[in-house]
């Protein structure tokens, strides 16, 4: 699917409602940790911390820190033993993140302050990691915060948990809301805000179907993926690379992935 709509997502509206949107993260960070989402392109980040000697990963948007164990548990085992993840993002989510950083005793760590991905405060280091968002950024957008890590002179690799394809479409309209309905007693932490908002005023289910659907219509392809790489580091600074990879039980991330060539190791 080539098409990309320029809708809007609930999650990305100021005025939305913050034990929603906490609703929200909470079904995609348990659904994108026990389907392993992002374990295909683990070897590919792997590279781009050995490549540029770097240790952590800065992840950006990082939502409610969905699939960053199964990230660093695979990273330690693609010859990452020293890897820390660092999660921030726009909207901040310290009660779920110190969830996390608990179970990983420190491994994974969290930034507290609202940390935006287009202007990446200096003393933010390590190599930067953005999922399930990219397509949340316009063009404009989009390339700013790529240019903003050439600037940095650090690593960087953006991935999303689709093709882009119909059928991801047909999965968010059925399969994917039945399963958030008998999922949601088991969410951690517990809130009973999550399960009034779930079915008695299913205002979370509704958006994430919403959010679900536009996400994929907004997913860019992997030739916008590259030409906004090149617009972003018009000196080819940066050695970048797109496309997809496919997950064991069937699904594909997308990625565009880049890092300086200069420090290559």
């Amino acid at each position: 699917m080539r098409l990309r709509l320029r809708l809007f997502e609930f999650e990305d509206l100021p005025w939305f409602p913050a034990v929603i949107r906490a609703g929200m993260m909470d079904y995609l960070r348990f659904m994108i940790s026990a389907l392993g989402t992002y374990r295909p392109i683990v070897p590919l980040l792997a590279e781009g911390l050995a490549r540029t000697g770097q240790t952590r990963v800065l992840e950006l948007g990082a939502g409610a820190g969905g699939g960053t164990e199964t990230v660093l548990a695979a990273l330690r085992a693609h010859g990452q033993p020293a890897a820390t993840i660092l999660l921030t993002d726009l909207y901040p989510q310290p009660t779920a993140w110190a969830d996390i950083a608990q179970r990983t005793e420190g491994a994974i760590t969290f930034e507290p302050t609202s940390v935006n991905a287009l202007a990446v405060p200096t003393y933010l280091t390590g190599f930067r990691t953005l999922f399930s968002a990219f397509h949340h950024f316009p063009p404009e957008a989009a390339t700013a915060m790529l240019r903003n890590a050439v600037q940095a002179n650090t690593g960087i690799g953006v991935f999303e948990g689709a093709g882009k394809h119909w059928l991801e479409l047909l999965l968010a309209w059925t399969v994917l809301p039945v399963a958030q309905l008998l999922l949601t007693p088991f969410f951690r932490p517990f809130r009973l805000s999550r399960l009034v908002f779930t079915y008695l005023a299913p205002l979370i289910p509704l958006c994430t179907i919403w959010d679900g659907t536009v996400s994929v219509l907004r997913m860019y392809p992997i030739e916008e993926l590259m030409a906004l790489a090149r617009t972003a580091d018009p000196e080819s600074r940066f050695a970048w690379q797109a496309g997809k990879k496919r997950h064991w039980w069937g699904p594909e991330v997308t990625y565009l992935i880049g890092w300086p060539m200069s420090n290559e190791q």
